[in-house]
């Protein structure tokens, strides 16, 4: 069996961000992907400073700036009243204190970019039809069968395969954890949105077990909207019902009803996410993205945490180019804390999002309003470069 210097399963954002950085610190890197070409699941994308410092390491910020929307706020209302609850400013002092924008864009743009980039480096080889079934640790390297019965060896596996990864299986065996929430997805053409919807804002309503997110992708040509709702408690089956979906929102403000009302009932997500793990090493494989730390999505944070992984991986492995055991520490050291309070992190903040505790409520829009927009103390931790990148 031919043995590859480096696999990355997974051709999602953060596997091609990961495959980029490697072959670009001199690692030849075959990417397989399960899926009949590179696509991804859903159209919006929110990209924080983080992210957008990360694509600068990885040499493409110039075109994925071109293919986003740059908006000027981030608003909070609240779903139920449609009361303005407080305001982010995302304009020049927020460019200025994390050094980069905050953006949104079409999924399938970004990904888009970072093909473009990994076909153009002559160390990777891209591959999609590929679905892992099983992952197995050697002595020498890892090795990775395929549905079709292939299987491929390689001194470095890196796990970039999602919520339900079987690169992970190597490390954990659980599954994973059904929040409560479901999600309805879908863009509207944004003339259909009507005119109240400020044209550059990404908008958030919050309610009662229920939230709606929208944000213009494609020049602002189309919206992308998330319509999430919280199941009774006690249901365990992991999906969605347009019944329940349709009541949960029937106490939306008025113009909430009307654009969740654009979005298919009949298309769900139920939301899932992981608990921290201590570590996301083996001696010849690595995990990064959801793989190692599915989150909610409530700070926005998915994809920006799998670009930093792909960037702090490469460096890594650039610093220890002749021993794969401290590169791979190496990158946890740099990764697991930050990676995991994300994790934790989002979960009590979609809870407040989503309160019925009245007192509960009125406190949290009572601070909401007293906030000014350029108040940017609770974000640093998220989109502050690293000290020792900042040096």
């Amino acid at each position: 069996m031919n043995v590859h210097d480096t696999l990355v399963v997974g051709g999602g954002i953060g596997g091609l961000a990961a495959a980029l950085a490697l072959a670009r610190a001199g690692r030849r890197t075959l990417v397989v992907e399960q899926a009949p070409r590179f696509a991804e699941i859903g159209a919006g994308l929110q990209l924080g400073p983080n992210a957008m410092r990360a694509f600068d390491r990885l040499g493409v910020l110039g075109p994925v700036l071109d293919t986003a929307v740059h908006p000027d706020r981030a608003v909070i209302r609240d779903a139920v009243t449609g009361e303005e609850l407080t305001v982010l400013d995302l304009g020049p002092s927020f460019r200025a204190r994390y050094g980069y924008p905050y953006v949104v864009a079409h999924r399938h743009d970004v990904l888009s970019v970072l093909i473009d980039a990994c076909r153009a480096e002559p160390g990777i080889e891209l591959r999609t039809g590929r679905t892992a079934v099983d992952v197995r640790e050697g002595n020498e390297h890892a090795e990775v069968t395929f549905a079709d019965g292939e299987s491929l060896a390689a001194r470095l596996l890196v796990g970039a395969d999602g919520l339900r990864s079987q690169v992970r299986r190597l490390i954990d065996q659980e599954p994973p954890r059904f929040s409560g929430h479901v999600a309805y997805r879908g863009t509207s053409v944004r003339s259909r949105l009507g005119a109240g919807l400020a044209p550059d804002d990404v908008t958030l309503w919050i309610g009662p077990g229920i939230h709606l997110m929208q944000y213009p992708v494609r020049g602002g040509e189309l919206y992308n909207q998330v319509a999430v709702y919280e199941r009774p408690a006690g249901a365990l089956e992991p999906r969605g019902d347009v019944e329940e979906f349709r009541a949960a929102f029937s106490v939306a403000h008025p113009s909430v009803r009307e654009y969740v009302a654009l979005i298919d009932p009949h298309r769900d997500w139920p939301v899932h996410d992981r608990d921290p793990l201590p570590t996301w090493t083996t001696a010849h494989s690595v995990l990064l993205g959801d793989a190692a730390h599915a989150m909610l999505q409530y700070l926005g944070q998915g994809a920006c945490q799998a670009l930093e992984d792909a960037v702090a991986l490469a460096e890594a492995v650039s610093d220890h180019p002749h021993s794969q055991d401290r590169a791979l520490k190496r990158y946890e050291e740099r990764r697991i804390a930050h990676a995991s309070r994300c994790q934790t992190v989002a979960r009590p903040w979609g809870d407040l999002w989503h309160t019925q505790d009245p007192t509960l409520l009125a406190l949290r829009n009572r601070v909401f309003r007293l906030r000014r927009p350029d108040d940017y103390s609770d974000l640093d931790w998220l989109y502050a470069a690293p000290t020792e990148d900042a040096a």
